[in-house]
């Protein structure tokens, strides 16, 4: 399991660096998206139309700042759910979170090579930068799921009172993004747009799923009442 030794008293304080130091990446990595979104220049003499024409141009970039900041935000809240329940650590589990957190670090890298090339039809019609956000956000889900997969495995005694209904569920959450994402970019190879809009599929099922898991506590909760009132 590469258990880490150290003194017994250190070993909140050193869980919460793991988490400390996961959540100023997220931050820096939301931070920097905003970086990409540049003001528009326009002539001393410009007109309205003018100012329009050019901020129209940073639409794609704007589109692109707000889809990834949601992403981030959303494995943020993942990640923040998950570590919740841990009370330990492994040098396994570090590496994991590392190498998860740097799929988010590099977000901000493939988000603007995703924008730059949908600003006009033509570059619509070019299908490697949209692949290459894909991979990106298809490695960050499948880093999700290994994470949340290793974090909640008994046998590694990081993790208590997780509820199982969580664990099946958190997986696939962690999956259905990326799905999503896959599905796009085939759909994109035969329409561009059609296959950009397929992104819009995504909030509608996270909240299904969240709806899911909210009906399955419930039950949960009913049952365990009932169980303690006979007894």
């Amino acid at each position: 399991m590469n258990q880490l030794q150290h003194h017994p008293h250190k070993l909140d304080f050193q869980v919460e660096r793991l988490i400390f130091f996961s959540d100023a990446v997220f931050a820096i990595a939301i931070t920097i998206l905003v970086i990409e979104l540049k003001v528009p220049i326009v002539p001393e003499n410009a007109t309205e139309k003018d100012f329009l024409n050019e901020f129209a141009k940073q639409i794609p970039q704007v589109i692109g700042f707000v889809l990834s900041f949601f992403l981030i935000g959303v494995y943020w809240t993942a990640h923040h759910n998950m570590f919740g329940y841990v009370i330990n650590y492994t040098k396994k589990l570090l590496w994991i979170n590392l190498v998860f957190l740097f799929t988010i670090v590099i977000m901000p890298f493939t988000t603007a090579i995703y924008s730059e090339y949908s600003v006009t039809e033509g570059h619509l019609k070019l299908i490697s930068p949209y692949a290459i956000y894909v991979f990106n956000i298809c490695f960050t889900g499948i880093m999700n799921y290994i994470l949340l997969t290793y974090i909640t495995n008994p046998k590694n005694k990081i993790t208590e009172f997780v509820p199982e209904n969580y664990i099946k569920y958190g997986k696939i959450r962690s999956l259905v993004t990326p799905v999503i994402f896959l599905i796009s970019l085939l759909v994109c190879l035969l329409d561009p747009g059609i296959g950009r809009m397929i992104l819009f599929i995504i909030p509608f099922a996270m909240a299904y799923i969240g709806r899911k898991i909210r009906k399955s506590n419930l039950i949960a909760t009913t049952i365990s009442t009932k169980k303690q009132k006979k007894e």
